[in-house]
Order: structure tokens, then sequence, then C-alpha cells
């Protein structure tokens, strides 16, 4: 990557972004101790953010659990710490966004260890779906992803809904 001054600091944090997109949806399991393999194909594209560590915390909207690569995590942060924590509703945001945040790191044999607590709030049993969510990966039970992604309502009016605007490019 070349780095070119301050000016481009936005530039090269864009960068990072398009190289850490992931891809796929892999069925696995948890082990006793909370322990998971990182499936190969998700390992091998996330081979340039192993080092870093990365985030595991609950999902704001679904019963699963969310990993962040460390840089998209110190993005994140970033902008939460641009919040005005003597505003009530931030305080009570940030509070609740960080509550069971845990740092996670993978380990020489390529596995994670989801603590307890994670593994109660998402209901993980012992088998599981490891999701890409563009960049960053969902963890979840896998009947309760079965579930929400056979959920009745029309992702075609969902797509529209989100992806379907107009741009003037």
């Amino acid at each position: 990557m070349v780095k070119c001054g301050k000016n481009f600091d936005i530039f090269e944090i864009e960068i990072k972004l398009i190289m850490n997109t992931l891809i796929g949806s892999y069925e696995c399991k948890v082990d006793t101790k909370g322990r998971l393999m990182l499936p190969s194909g998700l390992k091998k594209q996330m081979l340039p953010i192993l080092e870093e560590g990365f985030v595991l915390k609950r999902s704001v909207f679904q019963p699963c659990l969310e990993l962040y690569p460390m840089s998209q995590w110190n993005l994140l942060m970033e902008k939460m710490n641009g919040l005005n924590r003597f505003n009530k509703k931030n305080n009570d945001f940030i509070r609740k966004f960080s509550a069971g945040v845990k740092m996670i790191e993978v380990d020489a044999n390529g596995r994670l260890l989801i603590p307890k607590d994670l593994i109660s709030f998402a209901s993980i049993e012992k088998e599981i779906v490891v999701s890409s969510a563009i960049n960053i990966v969902e963890i979840w039970d896998k009947d309760k992803y079965e579930s929400v992604v056979s959920e009745s309502e029309d992702f075609a009016d969902l797509a529209e809904d989100v992806m379907g605007f107009e741009t003037n490019e």
C-alpha cells in the first residue's frame, strides 16, 4: 500500500475496507469448550488480518455474534468516539453496544474461543453457521440462522427498499 501523506489518510482507509471484504457462509461445529475452527475458505480470506486480532460482540439486531477484524473495529470506534457522552441517549447506546464485547485471537490451530456469555446470548449449541457480512463475520446457531434466512419477508421488496436507490452519477 502506498502512503501519500496526511491528505490521503481517508484513501488509505478505503483501500483497507475494500481489501477486507469477506465472502461465504460455512456450517461448522463448536466444541464443548466453545472453540470454533475457522473454516479454511474464510481463514484464507482473513490471512492478512489474522495477526491483528478480533473483537467479538453481540449483534444489535439479531440473536447472533459479530466478529470484527481489529481494523474494522477501530474504524467503528472512531465514529463512536465522536458521540457526546453527556447526552443520555448516546451514553445508553454506548453502554448497550459495548456490553459483552471481547477481544479474541485465533490460536495456532486456527481456532477461536467463544466466551460462555456470548454463547448463551446467541443460543449457540453445537452446530453453527459462520457467515460473512461484507467486512465482518456473523456467528449463528444453525437453526436460528436458517430461520432468519427463510423468514417470510419478501427479499425482493427488502432489496428494492435498501438498494433500489437512484444515483446521479
